[in-house]
């Protein structure tokens, strides 16, 4: 069995579901999903990101999105919904949250398990990713199997625009 260890941070789309449980083809796979919802220490480059995007409104609700602790429950239901989706293609879906050091449980979690590949799923971060400081350029030098970095598919987003 082929094993993913797959990196988020908001529930997988049904796009999403559809393109990573297909990437192996007829392979069985087994997921392994962490998920770390953005925190405050991202706002501000989230709403750099924002910006860059042409997203003036979604940079002004920033500074109401709930953080920390607060988002925590919101954040258990994204990761249950998430693995539902996975095992309704017939893959293997395990998760958990990220609480703190996502690139050393990362590592550990692809040592313990014996992971064939990471991918890193979450929408663009300009910002980051001009200064390699996103999750996928880090994981690079953590971990010792490839790391797919692919854009996760907004709600209404057709899935031939996936970037990565």
């Amino acid at each position: 069995m082929f094993t993913s260890v797959l990196m988020i941070e908001q529930p997988l789309t049904p796009a999403d579901v559809d393109f990573v449980a297909s990437l192996h083809g007829d392979d069985a796979v087994s997921f392994v999903v962490l998920m770390q919802p953005r925190g405050d220490q991202d706002r501000l480059l989230r709403a750099i990101d924002d910006v860059a995007l042409g997203e003036l409104d979604r940079a002004v609700q920033e500074a109401e999105t709930p953080e920390g602790h607060a988002d925590g429950e919101p954040a258990e239901r994204a990761l249950a919904h998430s693995l539902d989706a996975l095992r309704a293609t017939g893959s293997e879906a395990v998760g958990q949250l990220v609480q703190r050091h996502p690139l050393d449980l990362l590592r550990s979690v692809v040592e313990e398990t014996g992971a064939d590949e990471v991918i890193v799923l979450t929408a663009p971060h300009f910002v980051e990713e001009f200064f390699h400081r996103d999750w996928a350029s880090r994981a690079r030098h953590k971990v010792g199997v490839p790391v797919l970095k692919l854009f996760s598919h907004a709600a209404d987003e057709p899935p031939e625009s996936q970037q990565g």
